[in-house]
């Protein structure tokens, strides 16, 4: 199944439902930071929520910023979500594997830990960001997210997330799906949204053994589904070496010249995508030069 996104309405449209298969995104990621399976199956379940809360987004301009902390092993998870459908984001320590004894599944709520918080920041193009926090619940991510779109945002909220790892550490499989209560929703409503995720099997699960989101919708909500649009979803990041050597201006002097008489060159690895940019010694006395002569002017 490629990676998309889709938006729908059930429940005569009192309810909002948002699924996306991300499988090879989560595999770009892991490939570019190399990542162990704990570790890439907590960054995929975020990037998952990610593309679906830019798709909520009203405008390109606007993006927004998910920075998850728990105390546990793997650290800060940090993922950038855009209007557009793409995604990046990067966890600090990618290399970690821990499973649950009793289950043999990746632990991932023991990796990300729960005792710190879920943070969302929205750039909205606006004098200030608008950003909510709240308290981690269990650190798995999706009961997390339900808790953020609850607590922060007043919005009634079920969230599935997850990523199959294969036995070579490939992602088999990965997606999510994050359902709404418009504020007009009914009591048989929220019953009949409770029985269906009640029901569901994992998320994962579903991208592995269907053709289509499009199956996945029927097979959970039957004809009582209304489609709304269909987006392409992919890992992508805007950095590039002009925006590499802007941050090279930001060092001091001192830190610059240490790096041309002293290394001969450097090199700048992007926290976001991993991709690294070699600066000569000849480029970083260039940058040294026109800053020389931009102080002057």
């Amino acid at each position: 199944m490629k990676d998309y996104l889709i938006k729908a309405l059930t429940c005569e449209e009192r309810v909002r439902v948002y699924i996306c298969s991300s499988t090879a995104l989560v595999e770009e990621a892991r490939q570019r930071f190399d990542m162990y399976p704990t570790s890439a199956a907590a960054l995929g379940r975020v990037l998952s929520v990610g593309s679906m809360m830019g798709s909520m987004l009203k405008s390109e301009k606007e993006q927004l910023t998910i920075r998850i902390n728990g105390h546990g092993p793997i650290g800060t998870i940090l993922v950038d979500a855009y209007y557009d459908g793409h995604v990046r984001g990067f966890v600090s320590d990618p290399h970690i594997m821990l499973q649950y004894n009793d289950t043999g599944k990746l632990a991932v709520g023991m990796a990300v830990g729960n005792q710190g918080t879920l943070e969302v920041i929205k750039d909205l193009h606006m004098k200030e960001n608008w950003g909510g926090t709240v308290a981690l619940q269990s650190g798995e991510i999706g009961d997390d997210f339900a808790y953020y779109f609850t607590a922060s945002e007043q919005t009634p909220s079920a969230v599935s997330v997850g990523v199959l790892v294969d036995t070579d550490n490939s992602i088999k499989a990965a997606g999510g799906m994050i359902i709404q209560m418009m504020p007009d929703a009914k009591e048989e409503d929220i019953v009949k949204i409770e029985q269906i995720v009640a029901n569901m099997k994992h998320i994962s699960s579903y991208i592995l053994e269907k053709e289509s989101l499009e199956a996945i919708l029927e097979e959970l909500f039957g004809d009582d589904l209304q489609i709304l649009s269909k987006q392409d979803i992919c890992f992508k990041c805007d950095c590039d070496k002009a925006k590499m050597k802007r941050a090279l201006t930001t060092l001091s002097k001192e830190e610059r010249m240490a790096m041309i008489e002293e290394d001969h060159g450097c090199e700048i690895t992007c926290n976001f995508c991993n991709e690294r940019y070699q600066f000569s010694e000849e480029e970083l006395r260039d940058l040294e030069r026109f800053i020389d002569t931009y102080a002057k002017a």
